[in-house]
């Protein structure tokens, strides 16, 4: 790896450990936002499980805690990136194949808000976990609004893009905006009646429509990539879980929304969100339980080929999360058991998927691996 020098080092003496602290992240890439959003959905995922048994709640709150943690390290590791390594930081923002990783910025700041107030508060309190969510929603929110449009901008203007590069990791910017969806609504009590509380629900409401419209764009375009060049490459191949985030994502956010409508708009379209997210959400989930069959086949035979671990494999943790959140709100709202048993297959899925790639990225990180030059 070749790297500047550092001025406090002369030539044939070794870093200093502060030298080697500032090397070891010039190559950590906003990609790595994946494991805190990753972390960070079992606990939010895990609390509203239709299915309670004892230690449930505490261990999700154990787990919010990690990814809270996590996140507070990691923005930490990205600020120094920044400041010791801008002309990385700046390739990065031209490579159409990491730009589109600085949606998950956002993601992870909204999916540990989120988590904030729904088990959070066990610990730190109500008032806290307002104000922490409030500070943490808010960045979140403008962060991701801001990539949904930059990144795409940055793809038509600087970018370079052949037919067959397209891939599911375009999604990540413009799916942004519908976690803010999503999780927005966990505010509106703790708000004004009246104007203040329909801002905020009628703003996810935009945002909703915002991200499945671009991402209405998108899809075509991937699916089209797939079946006319092939499979992805094989480190490629588990981003395919990754079209499982705006479908899951959009359902939670519909089922939310009839959640907190009542007493916030009139009851007309009280109703009409209730109806919503029904009507929208269990289409929407047969397609996502057909994608998830279909990219699962795809990892299996990337597998057999010898796709090894790489960071890509936090594709199969919070797009699966995502699902589990939008069949907790159908299995509320339609009364169906199967979408009970659904969201617990769904989640004891994803916690097995959680639990491997904490420990190959372990094991990448003790060993070094995972913060050297990509090869």
């Amino acid at each position: 790896m070749v790297t500047t020098a550092h001025p406090g080092a002369s030539a044939g003496t070794s870093p200093t450990a502060a030298v080697r602290r500032v090397l070891a992240v010039r190559h950590l890439g906003p990609n790595w936002y994946a494991s805190v959003m990753g972390t960070a959905i079992i606990a939010n995922a895990g609390a509203t499980l239709p299915y309670r048994f004892t230690g449930l709640r505490t261990g999700c709150t154990i787990v919010w805690a990690l990814s809270f943690v996590m996140l507070a390290v990691l923005l930490t590791a990205r600020v120094a990136h920044w400041i010791h390594h801008r002309d990385q930081a700046r390739t990065h923002l031209l490579d159409p194949t990491v730009a589109p990783f600085y949606g998950c910025l956002s993601m992870a700041l909204l999916a540990v808000g989120g988590g904030t107030l729904i088990v959070g508060k066990d610990w730190i309190g109500t008032n806290a976990a307002v104000a922490v969510d409030t500070v943490l929603f808010t960045a979140g929110t403008l962060i991701g609004l801001a990539a949904a449009v930059a990144i795409p901008y940055l793809m038509v203007v600087r970018h370079r893009i052949a037919a067959d590069q397209a891939s599911p990791v375009w999604l990540l910017p413009v799916v942004a905006p519908m976690v803010s969806a999503a999780v927005g609504p966990l505010l509106i009590p703790h708000l004004p009646t009246g104007q203040a509380q329909q801002t905020m629900l009628y703003a996810c409401f935009a945002m909703f429509g915002l991200s499945l419209l671009a991402t209405l764009v998108m899809l075509p375009v991937i699916f089209a990539r797939l079946v006319t060049a092939g499979p992805l490459p094989l480190a490629l191949t588990p981003t395919l879980f990754l079209v499982l985030g705006p479908l899951g994502q959009s359902t939670t956010a519909t089922n939310k929304f009839a959640d907190f409508a009542p007493g916030v708009v009139p009851a007309s379209l009280d109703h009409g969100f209730l109806a919503f997210a029904v009507l929208y959400g269990v289409p929407v989930m047969g397609f996502a339980l057909m994608w998830l069959a279909l990219a699962g086949a795809m990892v299996v035979r990337a597998r057999r080929r010898g796709m090894g671990f790489a960071m890509t494999w936090w594709a199969f943790t919070f797009p699966v999360g995502t699902c589990v959140t939008g069949a907790e709100g159908l299995g509320n709202h339609t009364g169906l058991v199967v979408f009970d048993w659904l969201a617990t297959a769904l989640f004891v899925l994803l916690v097995t998927a959680w639990a491997i790639a904490l420990t190959h990225t372990l094991k990448g990180v003790l060993s070094g691996r995972l913060l050297a030059a990509p090869r």
